[in-house]
């Protein structure tokens, strides 16, 4: 069954001229940020945040904070269907990619994958089926199911040789904390993820991503006012090396402070007992453009697309190949 979908990754950089394609997710984080008036200095001001925040991290042999520049791309992951007929390629998901050149050697090194994880099936999931399925149960109705073809989906791209050609280690994807949650510091405390905080309540997130096979922890670094949330698959500790994890909490730090100022730009640091809310007053605004509403709003439309133009015309292939699918690397949450 396999062989009747395989995966295609394209890139493209992502600097201060980047523009968004036309088969891009509009809703993706970085995608949102190249619009408008102020986009090119939009782009400049988020980069320019991103290297501040590495350089900070990476302090040591680097007394003038800069000597590291972090370099961006965008991977676009599509499935493509040997059936004949139209929608033969979907867009699977995008994320971003890191780079790490080391301005003082020359040398440029590869960093985590995962960033700005975006999916149309998780659009379909949330804005379609969820709402669908709570509607005709007259009330919040999470289906048995739930995320199960994404998860297995995002489990077979990770095994695929198209994805193993191309990266050497397992992505992960940090995200914000959950505003519905109470998250617990605990004296366990690591020289670059920082203080870790606890939550053993999972949320649906957490459910959702522990069916593509990802863990979660929670860490504040050093400098942070709010924990991150980091899904990965193996040892987030000991498989990436101090600047790789650098690189990814540099970039997601900086993309949460611009849409998400309430928690990651407070300007007080979270409690040793911590219930983060977008209620808060007490907060600093970046100076770039970003537009929350929008990104809702098209989360909808984007999800009915991948209704209409994926799982119509491949649904029941997906669901027959998921039903073979081994369920040994899904990771159980609770």
């Amino acid at each position: 069954m396999a062989s009747e979908f395989t995966f295609r990754i394209t890139t493209t950089r992502f600097d201060e001229d980047y523009s968004p394609s036309d088969n891009s997710r509009i809703t993706t984080n970085f995608a949102n940020l190249a619009r408008g008036e102020h986009r090119q200095q939009n782009l400049r001001n988020a980069l320019t945040m991103i290297d501040r925040r590495f350089n900070d991290l990476a302090h040591w042999d680097n007394p003038d904070r800069d000597r590291y520049t972090v370099e961006l791309e965008i991977v676009s992951v599509a499935v493509q269907f040997a059936a004949e007929g139209e929608d033969q390629e979907f867009p699977l998901l995008e994320v971003l990619d890191i780079h790490v050149l080391d301005r003082l050697t020359g040398s440029r090194s590869h960093g985590i994958v995962g960033n700005n994880f975006s999916s149309y099936i998780r659009d379909f999931d949330f804005s379609v089926r969820l709402p669908a399925a709570s509607e005709a149960a007259g009330g919040f109705s999470v289906p048995a199911d739930f995320g199960e073809l994404h998860g297995k989906l995002f489990q077979h791209f990770l095994d695929s040789e198209a994805y193993q050609e191309r990266f050497t280690v397992s992505p992960v994807i940090c995200i914000s904390v959950s505003t519905s949650k109470t998250y617990r510091r605990t004296e366990n405390h690591h020289p670059i993820l920082g203080v870790e905080y606890e939550q053993k309540d999972p949320s649906l997130t957490d459910e959702y991503f522990g069916k593509m096979g990802l863990s979660v922890r929670y860490f504040m670094p050093r400098g942070s006012v709010a924990p991150l949330a980091f899904y990965f698959r193996g040892d987030l500790l000991g498989d990436y090396t101090n600047l790789q994890l650098i690189g990814t909490i540099s970039t997601m730090e900086t993309f949460q402070k611009i849409y998400r100022p309430e928690i990651y730009n407070a300007n007080s640091e979270a409690a040793s007992i911590y219930r983060p809310t977008l209620e808060q007053q007490d907060y600093s605004v970046t100076k770039i453009a970003y537009d929350r509403d929008e990104r809702s709003r098209l989360a909808t439309e984007q999800g009915k697309y991948a209704d209409e133009h994926l799982m119509k015309p491949h649904g029941a292939l997906l669901e027959q190949w998921a039903a073979g699918y081994s369920d040994a690397c899904l990771v159980p949450v609770g």
